[in-house]
């Protein structure tokens, strides 16, 4: 069963996305949106977490949300698809699960 992961929260604020990393699947799904995006930019704390979670997991990051956040895709951090609103649909509508993490 194909999960994809999303995280709304920013890692700076909450454990969230931490506790996303350490338990999500081989191969499954994240989806970084709202404040989640923060995770997606190179140079922070979380970044080196990030970029090791790649090996393993396809890691997403909502472009509008990076945008309203003031970020370009140039910051983020290499490995990660940039996604728009119709992305995050078929991202949704071809996983078998999604769980958000709070």
């Amino acid at each position: 069963m194909s999960i994809l992961h999303t995280v709304n929260k920013s890692p700076f604020e909450r454990n969230a996305l931490d506790a996303c990393l350490r338990l999500a699947s081989d191969g499954a799904g994240v989806l970084l949106f709202e404040d989640g995006v923060y995770a997606a930019l190179d140079g922070t704390s979380v970044a080196p977490r990030v970029s090791d979670a790649l090996s393993r997991l396809k890691v997403y990051v909502l472009g509008p949300d990076l945008q309203a956040r003031g970020f370009s895709a140039e910051r983020v951090i290499e490995g990660i698809s940039v996604v728009d609103y119709n992305g995050f649909v078929d991202l949704a509508a071809e996983h078998d699960k999604v769980q958000a993490w709070l």
